[in-house]
C-alpha cells in the first residue's frame, strides 16, 4: 500500500509538490496569525513583568493606566507609602505619541514618566546608562530604531537619548521611551503655550478671580493653571511577608482609590483589552482551516479522477477498497505534511520582519500539525468515495 501511494505520487511529483508549496503559505499564514496572538498576550505580561510592581494604585472607578485614563495628585504617593505593608512606591505616567527624531522621521511609542530608581523604571539596559538628571534625558527600547546620543522631540522639548533597553513594550506593542517624571507631567498635562495665554486672558476676565482688593488671587489662579501635579498611577512594591491583597484592601478602604494585583492587571490587558482582537484572530484562523480543506479536497478529489482508469485496473486485479481507500489516505496526509513543513520554515523567516511581535510555540506547531492532518484526512474522505465508486469494467470499457 505505501508502495502503490509513493509510485503513485512519483509519477505526478511535481504537480504534488506545487501543490504542497501552495498549501504550505497558507499553513504558514495560519500559524503567523496564531504566533499574533501570542505575541499580544506576551506583550501585556511584559508589560507588567517590566514594570517590576505588585500594585498599581490608580483612581477610583477605573481599571487602570493602561485600559482607562486615570488621574491621581502626584502627592497621593507619599500617603500609599506609609500604608502597612509597602515597601516602595513611585509615581508614574503612561501616554502614547509620534516621537520625533533629528532626522525627520516619526515613530509611535509610549512615553512613560519615572520616578529615577522606583518601581516603573527599565530594570536593566543593553547599552548606555539610566536616567541621572531630572530634566532632558531619556532611555528608549531598541525596537524604537533611536541610537545613543540621538536627540528626539517629546511635545516642545528636546531629549538625548542616554540609554537603550529591550522588550520594554506597551500592551500595544509600541516601544516605550522613559523620561523623568517632571518632563512627562508637562508633556502629557500641560497646555501648549497660545493655549495658557488665553486661559490667562480669560481668567483675568472673570470676576470671581480678578476682585478688587484681592490683589493675589489672580496670580495664585494662573499659576495653578500653568502647574501639573497630576500622574496616572502609583506603582507599589511589597514588603517582605505581606501578600498583594492584604496590603490593597486598606487601601482601597482608606485612600479611596482603585488598586489592583498582578492578577487583575492581567485579566485587564489580557481578557478585556485583546479579547476583541482574538476573536478576530479565531474567526480567520476558522476561515484558514476551511479553505485549506478546500484546497485538499480539490486537488486529491482532482488527482483521484485523473486515475480512474487505474483504479479500474486495480479493481479488476482484486485490489481491496481499504487498499485503494488508504493509497488515497496517505497521498492526503503527505500533501498536509509537506505544506505543514513547507509552513512552519515561512513562518519563523518571515515573523521577525512584522512590525509587531510574533511568538511561535513550540505547542502551537504541534496543535498545528494535528490540525492539518485532521484536515488532510476529512478532506480525503470525498475522493475516497468517488474512488469506491469506480466500476472495474471501466478499465476495459
Amino acid at each position: 500500500m505505501i508502495s502503490l501511494a509513493g509510485r503513485d505520487i512519483a509519477h505526478s511529483w511535481g504537480k504534488f509538490v506545487l501543490t504542497g508549496l501552495g498549501l504550505g503559505l497558507l499553513i504558514g499564514v495560519t500559524l503567523t496569525m496564531a504566533g499574533v496572538y501570542r505575541g499580544m498576550v506576551d506583550d501585556a505580561q511584559a508589560l507588567l513583568t517590566n514594570s517590576r510592581t505588585d500594585l498599581w494604585v490608580v483612581q477610583k472607578d477605573t481599571q487602570g493606566p493602561y485600559a482607562e485614563s486615570s488621574s491621581l495628585k502626584d502627592d497621593v504617593v507619599r500617603s500609599v507609602r506609609g500604608m502597612p505593608g509597602v515597601a516602595q512606591a513611585a509615581n508614574v505616567t503612561y501616554f502614547t505619541m509620534q516621537v520625533s527624531d533629528d532626522d525627520g522621521g516619526e515613530t509611535r511609542a509610549m512615553v512613560v514618566g519615572i520616578e529615577q530608581g522606583g518601581p516603573g523604571a527599565p530594570g536593566y539596559l543593553v547599552a548606555g546608562r539610566q536616567l541621572t538628571r531630572s530634566h532632558y534625558e531619556a532611555v528608549a527600547d531598541i525596537k524604537a530604531g533611536f541610537t545613543l546620543g540621538q536627540r528626539i522631540r517629546i511635545r516642545r522639548h528636546d531629549y538625548t537619548v542616554v540609554g537603550l533597553t529591550q522588550r520594554m513594550v506597551s500592551s500595544g506593542g509600541d516601544p516605550m521611551v522613559f523620561i523623568a517624571l517632571k518632563d512627562a507631567q508637562e508633556a502629557q498635562f500641560l497646555k501648549d503655550n497660545d493655549a495658557i495665554v488665553n486661559d490667562r486672558t480669560r481668567t483675568a476676565n472673570n470676576p470671581a478671580f480678578n476682585r478688587p482688593g484681592v490683589p493675589g488671587l489672580l496670580d495664585a489662579v494662573q499659576a495653578l493653571q500653568t502647574s501639573s501635579r497630576n500622574v496616572n498611577a502609583v506603582l507599589v512594591q511589597l514588603a517582605p511577608g505581606f501578600e498583594a491583597e492584604q496590603v490593597a484592601e486598606p487601601i482601597r478602604r482608606w485612600k479611596h482609590l482603585a488598586v489592583f494585583t498582578r492578577a487583575g492587571m492581567e485579566e485587564i490587558l489580557v481578557a478585556k483589552l485583546i479579547a476583541t482582537s482574538a476573536k478576530q484572530i479565531g474567526m480567520f484562523l476558522a476561515i484558514l482551516a476551511v479553505v485549506s480543506a478546500a484546497i485538499v479536497a480539490f486537488i486529491i478529489y482532482t488527482m483521484t479522477l485523473g486515475k480512474i482508469r487505474e483504479i479500474a485496473v486495480l479493481k479488476l486485479i482484486g485490489t481491496r477498497n481499504r487498499t485503494i481507500a488508504g493509497m488515497i489516505l496517505q497521498q492526503a496526509l503527505g500533501l498536509g505534511l509537506i505544506g505543514f513543513v513547507v509552513g512552519k520554515v515561512a513562518a519563523t523567516v518571515w515573523a521577525p520582519v512584522f512590525p509587531k511581535y510574533v511568538l511561535l510555540l513550540t505547542q502551537d506547531a504541534l496543535t498545528g500539525l494535528g490540525a492539518t492532518m485532521l484536515i488532510c484526512a476529512l478532506a480525503s474522505t470525498l475522493a475516497i468515495r468517488a474512488a469506491l465508486k469506480v466500476d472495474p469494467a471501466t478499465a476495459i470499457g
